[in-house]
């Protein structure tokens, strides 16, 4: 009976047959040929300085030298092998590949090892020590090389190691004729440590190619499971709204900034410009909120509020946020809002969200042309439609676009950014709204993807667009804010984030310190700080509970207010907070909102007196 493969590759037999597939098995010839190509192919360059060594010397070099150039005859008989096993690669199944080519590999790492360990023999009692320490120290450097990248075929490398470093280590009494006790013991336990470096390599390289196995595997179950798609979008979801936080910081730390300037701002020329930038942050803030409120429906957490909502604004909010990115790549963003008065019935937040994974999603995959957003009356509905010039959809892929995580291949090689999410989250927010959405599109042409709303009536959206207004100028910044006095202590270990508070601290004339810790803050108080004010972030990298250290604060300091400020929602701690009567601010903290809360926690009176 013939020896099983699985010990034909010098591997466990049972470990073998449940972890290393044919495909993994040919990737192992590979790694395996290659080495022993190279290997090859490297003696020449070894031999001739030790050939050049003994002519220098005046010793006779003619048996390395001829070892030497049979050596590059080796080497181009195994370019010849390489480029035939290349073909054979090409053309044969990897199963078939493996039987055919493994005895060959074999064969060759065995002749290898011979020829290579003849050096020591041609050369034993006729050179110098240091010139058969130098050879044989190369010699070892080449076996362990060879035990890094020859092991993926155990087999192979076994008879490698002892067809070479056998005869090595048996010629050592003529190579080193005056100091073999010392040589012999150190090229014995040089042996064992090799040999069991290789073990360990034959171990990472069978791992690799069963990761990889298992790679394949998966990305085909996969493709093929809608379901386990699904429920990886749930984990999207779930992976925002944990990590609010770390989403937040930056925008927060942009409106504390933005605010910082327009407060030192003496230029009118740049007050437009600060608007814009303010509606930008607002816009990024109501984006993550968006996608939030969807992942808590996702959830069932939260249901959709479906209200009278103005399209007008919210196209022109959409359009927005994209047109310096079409303007950057030369493409026309255009939006057709109706003459008349239009609102449809939906949920803001989703409809915002919807209407900005579509415009994303255009601009993405249209290369030349533009991108227009339009609406038309059709019925007793409104017709919400996102045009491109784009590269299209093909028929077969149709009805796949909206499922999670599909893109297809035209699509990678256009853009390979992202992961198919954008136009199943619209799926997911039309569904939830009641709404209907589809698409129309011819490859390599252009798309038209459309929502469809029922019809609203104007007057009851112009009645929650002016109290979302109002709520809106509340909450905007103002440069005319007064400017403020007093001590605030702030606990936060962002350095971005920390910046922007002491910049919009120094604008309000707040004597504001920061401390990224506990410690750190304690430290300031036993210095003689004496905030009236505390504010502390709730997620802090040294570990500790941005609420417990507000509290060991505040007991510190009686006479002084303080505030939590996270961008987590859902955090326990701040949920224990709210119910103990502390105070949340979410982040990104709007200033004005913020200012009125030191203006009153500093005292009106102090400040008042500084004004006048």
């Amino acid at each position: 009976m013939s020896e099983p493969f699985s010990q034909r590759l010098g591997m466990r037999p049972a470990a073998a047959e449940s972890s290393v597939s044919p495909r993994a098995r040919a990737r192992l010839l590979d790694m395996t040929f290659q080495r022993l190509v190279f290997s090859v192919n490297a003696i020449p360059f070894v031999g001739l300085p030790f050939v050049a060594w003994l002519q220098v010397t005046g010793r006779d070099a003619r048996s390395l030298l001829v070892w030497t150039l049979a050596y590059c005859l080796a080497a181009g008989w195994m370019q010849l092998e390489r480029r035939h096993y290349q073909r054979e690669r090409a053309q044969s199944d990897d199963a078939v590949m493996a039987e055919r080519w493994l005895p060959v590999v074999r064969r060759i790492a065995l002749v290898h090892g011979l020829c290579l360990s003849m050096a020591t023999v041609l050369t034993a009692g006729q050179v110098t020590f240091d010139f058969a320490l130098l050879l044989h120290i190369s010699l070892a450097a080449i076996l362990a090389a060879n035990a890094t990248h020859q092991t993926p075929i155990l087999g192979a490398f076994q008879r490698f190691f002892f067809a070479c470093w056998g005869v090595v280590t048996l010629n050592v009494p003529w190579s080193f004729p005056h100091h073999w006790q010392v040589v012999l013991p150190l090229t014995l336990l040089y042996a064992v440590a090799i040999y069991r470096h290789a073990l360990i390599a034959n171990q990472f390289f069978r791992q690799q190619v069963q990761l990889e196995d298992d790679g394949i595997r998966l990305a085909e179950s996969y493709r093929l499971a809608k379901e386990a798609a699904e429920d990886a979008l749930r984990a999207k979801n779930l992976f925002l709204t944990t990590a609010s936080h770390d989403l937040r910081q930056p925008v927060h730390a942009m409106g504390f900034l933005i605010e910082a300037i327009a407060q030192r701002n003496r230029d009118p020329a740049l007050n437009p410009p600060l608007d814009d930038l303010r509606r930008s942050v607002r816009s990024v803030h109501l984006m993550f909120n968006s996608l939030l409120d969807l992942s808590k429906i996702e959830q069932g957490m939260a249901m959709p509020r479906s209200a009278p909502v103005a399209l007008a604004p919210i196209m022109e909010e959409v359009a927005a946020l994209f047109r310096e990115e079409a303007h950057s790549r030369d493409l026309e963003l255009r939006v057709r809002v109706p003459r008349q008065a239009a609102a449809v019935l939906a949920d803001a937040s989703l409809l915002r969200q919807s209407l900005v994974n579509l415009v994303h999603n255009a601009l993405r995959y249209t290369q030349r042309g533009g991108v227009l957003l339009s609406a038309r009356r059709r019925e007793a509905d409104w017709l919400l439609e996102v045009w491109d010039t784009g590269i299209g959809v093909a028929n077969e892929d149709k009805s796949r676009i909206y499922s999670p995580y599909y893109r297809n291949e035209y699509a990678w090689r256009i853009d390979s950014a992202g992961h198919g999410l954008g136009l199943a989250v619209v799926a997911r927010c039309a569904t939830l709204m009641g709404a209907a959405y589809g698409l129309d599109s011819i490859e390599r042409r252009g798309s038209r993807f459309w929502l469809r709303f029922p019809a609203a009536d104007p007057a009851q959206a112009h009645v929650h667009a002016m109290a979302a207004e109002s709520q809106e100028s509340q909450a905007r910044p103002s440069s005319a804010l007064p400017p403020l006095s007093g001590c605030c202590l702030i606990v936060e270990d962002d350095p971005v984030v920390v910046r922007a508070w002491m910049s919009l601290m120094q604008a309000w004339h707040v004597d504001a310190r920061c401390a990224a810790s506990a410690t750190e803050a304690v430290a300031l108080l036993d210095a003689g700080l004496r905030p009236q004010a505390i504010l502390c972030d709730q997620r802090l990298r040294s570990g500790e509970s941005g609420f417990e250290v507000l509290k060991n604060l505040l007991e510190r300091c009686p006479g002084a207010s303080g505030a939590m400020v996270s961008g987590e929602f859902d955090s326990p701690a701040l949920l224990q907070a709210e119910r103990e009567g502390y105070l949340v601010l979410r982040k990104p903290v709007e200033p004005s909102q913020l200012h009125a809360l030191l203006y009153q926690w500093l005292g009106a009176e102090e400040t008042l007196h500084r004004l006048s």
